[in-house]
């Protein structure tokens, strides 16, 4: 079984409010460097190009990126030398204690980019520049938080593309057929046949492809996700067992709850009244399977 993601180490940014976040705009050839950083500074483009280097690291930047600079670094920001560059930064400190906080943490990115599908790092980067431009009350704490997300995000990267846990391209090609075949937010059971046949690979590959990355079979794997799908449904609505087997592929109450009391050890009449902070775990809660459950629509609790 594929052991869930390593913790996420909590940050607290403090804001260098007399840095940023601001935009600063240069003319074209503008050079600014060599110098030493001496906070944390995220750097994005909104007009131009750049390119920043670091040592032996060269990296362009555009529109679409965001630069994380680290303390101690010795750095250089070449400008677009055809046009004029508008690019909006922001300046923070994070504690002794955090990996970073003192010395430059060397696994984490230098740059990621901003335009991937359901990657919240822009809107967070957009927020930030209206907190600084409006300075409304308690700003700084807003931005300060905000930045906090941004940059565990950053560091942590945005979704299962980039997470723990990447995803062999015949479960990714699974998993689309599945999102199609539960695009009306009926989470239906489909057959291995099926399966292999959008993966692309024979029925006992994909069985052995399962097996080594998420611990089940696929059709087993498919019926876990199936079955978390129910815990919104027993928990935020007032539908039937009968109608939440419906939603989750089940044939008819009875089925439902014979397996659901397979997984979690007890029935989903009793699962509806345990809080959640004491009910059985999810049969979803590694993190591959989790991973699985990213690339298909979520249910949507009824009234």
């Amino acid at each position: 079984m594929t052991e869930g993601p390593e913790p996420v180490q909590p940050v607290a940014p403090t804001l260098m409010a007399r840095l940023g976040p601001a935009v600063a705009d240069y003319p074209p050839g503008s050079v600014f460097g060599p110098r030493e950083a001496g906070s944390y500074e995220f750097v994005w483009l909104l007009h131009g190009s750049a390119r920043w280097v670091c040592g032996d690291l060269t990296v362009p930047l555009a529109p679409s990126a965001l630069l994380l600079v680290r303390p101690g670094m010795r750095d250089t920001f070449h400008w677009d030398t055809h046009r004029p560059t508008r690019h909006a930064y922001t300046h923070f400190r994070l504690p002794p204690d955090v990996p970073g906080g003192q010395a430059p943490d060397t696994d984490w990115p230098v740059v990621r980019d901003l335009s991937g599908r359901g990657d919240p790092m822009a809107a967070l980067c957009q927020y930030l520049l209206t907190l600084g431009a409006t300075r409304p009350p308690a700003w700084e704490r807003h931005a300060e938080e905000t930045l906090r997300l941004l940059l565990l995000t950053f560091v942590h990267g945005p979704g299962p593309e980039t997470g723990p846990h990447p995803l062999p391209e015949p479960l990714v090609a699974m998993m689309a057929a599945v999102r199609a075949h539960w695009s009306d937010g009926v989470a239906r059971p489909l057959a291995l046949e099926r399966l292999a046949r959008a993966a692309g690979v024979s029925e006992s590959t994909l069985c052995r492809i399962c097996r080594r990355h998420i611990g089940v079979s696929p059709v087993e794997g498919l019926e876990r996700l199936r079955l978390a799908r129910a815990e919104p449904l027993l928990w935020l609505s007032n539908l039937s067992l009968r109608a939440i087997a419906v939603q989750c592929g089940f044939a008819d109450a009875y089925h439902f709850s014979r397996r659901f009391r397979a997984v979690y050890k007890m029935a989903p009449s009793a699962f509806r009244g345990v809080p959640p902070e004491s009910a059985p775990p999810s049969p979803i809660a590694n993190g591959a399977l989790a991973a699985l459950q990213a690339l298909v629509p979520p249910s949507q609790p009824g009234p």
